[in-house]
């Protein structure tokens, strides 16, 4: 088979998620790879097929093949996610006249609940941290970030001085693919901020030229890392006697869930996240609906007695 319309069409459309929606070179591997298994599955067939005369016949023929050689269900799905893709950026420059992913639908997949913790093991994990040190009033600074803004933690450790808007109550954060957004600081967190800024990162040298504008520095005075956050969580979390599985990530859970169970409107905490897609925000509507069946139970005069 000869597979230059292929290997034409998807080095083309490389180079437009590259240029236009800024892939990383692991994701373009990734579609790649996921993508060069239809003309395989093809040449098995001995079907010599251009990707314009490809049609839903074939890609449900490719689905089945794919789940009878035991393909995961996630793998299926972001296959056939790949595909969409592909198939949509030819359908837009002309190449077929119509989409032949439009009818494909991918397998259902079970969505993990992400662990929390409650506003009181929150404020239980802070009031471990001594704050007698300068140690402690960093790792109370950043956390109380995390918490009050719902952040990555190498959006954390990543935070620069002039991105700081602390009067006006705000902080603009570089997100992923180095996207930018606002994202509201409250007055806790703005508190603990100065109090580190003001008593320990004034009077710390900074050792490289990279952490000058660096909000968090570790003791030698270069940007903190992630592992450092992760290993200071972990210890907070055990001298506090949680239970869970707490990690930095726990604590942008464990604000976007608040903030739902609060009434906030989804779309506001997709942007404080940062999510590209509100899909993946909806997961926090999942528990949400836990938090209201569970309030229902204990509250509805109808469940008296039998909960």
């Amino acid at each position: 088979m000869d597979n230059s319309p292929w290997t034409n069409t998807f080095e083309s459309f490389a180079a437009y998620l590259k240029l236009t929606r800024g892939y990383s070179n692991h994701t373009l591997s990734s579609y790649h790879s996921d993508l060069k298994k239809l003309p395989a599955y093809l040449a098995l067939r001995d079907w010599d097929l251009s990707p314009a005369e490809i049609d839903n016949f074939h890609l449900d023929g490719f689905v089945v093949y794919l789940a009878e050689l035991g393909l995961a269900a996630r793998s299926q799905a972001r296959l056939i996610s790949a595909l969409k893709t592909y198939f949509g950026y030819l359908l837009d420059e002309g190449e077929i006249r119509e989409d032949p992913t439009e009818l494909l639908q991918a397998p259902k997949l079970g969505r993990k609940i992400p662990e929390v913790l409650t506003y009181k093991e929150i404020q239980s994990l802070l009031g471990v941290i001594d704050l007698s040190t300068d140690h402690g009033l960093r790792d109370r600074a950043i956390l109380e970030v995390l918490y009050a803004c719902g952040l990555r933690v190498s959006e954390a450790t990543g935070l620069k001085l002039g991105n700081l808007y602390l009067e006006e109550g705000f902080l603009r954060v570089t997100g992923k693919g180095n996207k930018e957004r606002i994202v509201p600081i409250g007055g806790e967190a703005i508190k603990h901020v100065e109090i580190y800024l003001d008593y320990v990162r004034a009077q710390q040298p900074v050792i490289k030229e990279t952490a000058e504008n660096v909000v968090f520095l570790n003791r030698r005075g270069g940007s903190l890392s992630r592992i450092s956050v992760f290993t200071a969580v972990k210890k907070y979390a055990a001298a506090a006697g949680l239970v869970q599985n707490v990690s930095p990530h726990t604590f942008r859970h464990s604000f976007a869930t608040h903030l739902i169970e609060g009434g906030a409107d989804l779309r506001a905490v997709q942007e404080m996240l940062g999510h590209e897609s509100i899909l993946t925000t909806e997961i926090y509507t999942h528990l949400d609906t836990d938090f209201l069946r569970e309030t229902i139970l204990s509250f509805h005069p109808a469940n008296a007695g039998t909960n």
